[in-house]
């Protein structure tokens, strides 16, 4: 792609676009805030499919990634029955049963086909969105199969670390470092959006979620309530707070005027295997999300979960 149109494409997008949405919806309770809030901003975004994300190293599943997936499947469905958007529940594909086994091998699933079929419909000047808040094992698969992807789609993913953490050992990312590494190195226009050290900073606490979610409609009945059982499993009788930083991932297609989040032009960096970044100011542009406006962000979201 030449650098003029790599630029446009890492600029936010104008007018309603065509997105697909992959998530591993099971793992944590964020994704679910971030699915609602795609299907309540279908005025700006034309869902063409939701794709479920394998995973696995945590306390919904430890190690078996095709069960992460299928849960995260399951999961999808729920979402979307409670949102009321049922005529998407045929627009819902299982992902990959496994991590990448190398840098040059894709996995089959529905997920991967779907993306990689769906591409071929797109072109640098009108690209599909595709927007990850999981192990981006789908979308690399995809790209293996179907390389014209790198021209026509843009890549908008939550995973890895600030540049300036101490580490970049970060779920998303640990999984599928093999998928990572080829999001970042093919040339796809590539947005990131860092967990620890910028997203991190999208909390909410129990008594937001009761004031402003509770009891205004079933899906915000479920998103709160969900989100409170969660927490108070591991927290009970202590303050606490929930990242639900997902969200942010689907709102940098909203971001207008830089409205919920700041961000920056730089060289793709190189997720290395030992869970840090390596540096070469030779490789192309991507764009790096390093700041959220949290309030401006939830004013947003609440607005449109309890319309």
């Amino acid at each position: 792609m030449k650098q003029e149109q790599l630029l446009k494409n890492l600029s936010v997008p104008r007018g309603r676009i065509d997105v697909v949405l992959d998530t591993d919806a099971y793992n944590e309770i964020d994704d679910q805030f971030a699915i609602a809030y795609m299907l309540r901003s279908q005025d700006r975004l034309n869902i063409k499919g939701f794709c479920a994300a394998p995973f696995s190293g945590n306390g919904k599943c430890e190690s078996d990634p095709a069960y992460g997936m299928e849960k995260s499947y399951e999961e999808l469905k729920k979402i979307i029955t409670f949102a009321g958007d049922t005529e998407f529940l045929d627009k819902v594909y299982r992902g990959s049963e496994a991590y990448l086994p190398d840098e040059k091998t894709p996995v089959d699933s529905e997920a991967a086909r779907f993306m990689a079929e769906l591409a071929k419909d797109y072109s640098p000047e009108n690209p599909l969105y595709i927007v990850a808040i999981g192990a981006i094992t789908n979308v690399a698969s995809a790209i293996l199969m179907n390389p014209d992807m790198k021209e026509n789609t843009v890549i908008v993913w939550l995973g890895g670390h600030a540049l300036h953490w101490v580490d970049n050992n970060e779920f998303n990312l640990r999984q599928d470092v093999a998928a990572a590494r080829i999001i970042f190195g093919c040339g796809v226009p590539l947005v990131q959006l860092p967990c620890c050290g910028v997203v991190d900073k999208f909390t909410i606490s129990r008594y937001e979620l009761e004031y402003w979610l509770k009891g205004k409609n079933d899906l915000c009945e479920y998103l709160a309530q969900n989100t409170i059982d969660e927490a108070e499993s591991y927290a009970a009788g202590r303050p606490w707070t929930r990242v639900i930083w997902d969200v942010t991932a689907v709102a940098w297609l909203l971001n207008d005027n830089d409205r919920f989040m700041r961000h920056t032009l730089m060289h793709s960096p190189v997720p290395e295997y030992d869970h840090r970044y390596s540096q070469d100011i030779r490789r192309h542009f991507y764009r790096y999300v390093y700041d959220v406006k949290r309030d401006t962000l939830f004013e947003e979201l609440f607005k449109k979960l309890t319309k």
